[in-house]
């Protein structure tokens, strides 16, 4: 035993929207080793500054999108989760009112042998939100076997299901079976509430129109890239019906380079100066 100390952090996100209609950050607080910086005018990226999740921490990320406001979230990095002195987890809740729009696409958690890791996820949508939440999961590092996490996803939209998923990995007797993962490494999920009009399979990957309203795109991979790959190919197909949803220009954002860990310049800086005529 290291002596080590089980971490409890919790960090929060919120919008609120101004008066000129545009999206401010009303709330951005942060604790190690959940560091929120803001680099865009309503983007949000995650930089780990401290190892983990390790075995025993417990940490939660809260997000609010208010009404007709706009929150893209992605992380500089994958979550390596690390093994410790019990079970690691992390709990995600999110609210996202009306009309408002939540990007959720952070870098994958990679389950490093040995550990046990629970992820939650609460969903919490009013009429008209859109939203696109991706969760990707690589069965451990290079060379090793995966450790064991417990995934549980719960979407709700005006206080009714649409989505309540949960799977496991790193249950030996399971993962290999041809019937659940196979000879794959990774394992992601993209949920949309755009509407996609029927059920689309390519190798890998399944988008499956949920019963009332959504579409769950699911996909298996050898490798982070492929399932990225995927996922991104399922994500298209989906939002391809539904025109009013589609959302090339927030995943277009959270795709430019991202600023130097440990610099200061990560935090926003506000918007440019408009050009004057010299």
């Amino acid at each position: 035993m290291d002596g080590r100390r089980a971490m409890r952090a919790s960090a929060a996100v919120a919008t609120a929207r101004g008066a000129d209609g545009r999206t401010v950050m009303s709330r951005l607080a942060s604790a190690p080793p959940l560091t929120l910086r803001q680099t865009g005018p309503h983007t949000v990226h995650l930089v780990s500054t401290a190892a983990g999740p390790l075995g025993g921490d417990r940490l939660t990320l809260d997000l609010y999108v208010a009404p007709r406001t706009t929150l893209e979230l992605g992380s500089v990095a994958a979550t390596l989760v690390l093994p410790g002195q019990g079970e690691s987890e992390l709990l995600v809740t999110a609210r996202v009112g009306a009309g408002a729009t939540l990007r959720f696409m952070p870098e994958p958690t990679v389950l490093a042998a040995g550990c046990r890791h629970r992820l939650l996820v609460r969903l919490a949508l009013e009429a008209d939100a859109d939203v696109r939440w991706r969760e990707e999961i690589v069965f451990g590092r290079h060379g090793e076997e995966p450790g064991r996490c417990h995934a549980r996803f719960d979407a709700t939209r005006d206080g009714l299901p649409l989505l309540r998923q949960e799977f496991t990995v790193g249950d030996p007797a399971l993962d290999n079976s041809p019937a659940v993962y196979g000879g794959a490494r990774c394992v992601g999920t993209t949920f949309l509430t755009a509407a996609a009009k029927e059920t689309a399979v390519a190798e890998g990957v399944a988008v499956l129109p949920l019963a009332v309203s959504g579409t769950l795109v699911s996909a298996l991979a050898a490798d982070a890239v492929q399932l990225r790959s995927r996922l991104e190919w399922g994500e298209r197909t989906a939002i391809a019906t539904d025109p009013w949803k589609t959302s090339g220009a927030p995943m277009a954002r959270l795709s430019q380079p991202l600023p130097r860990l440990g610099d200061d310049s990560v935090a926003y800086g506000g918007e440019p100066p408009a050009p004057v005529i010299q």
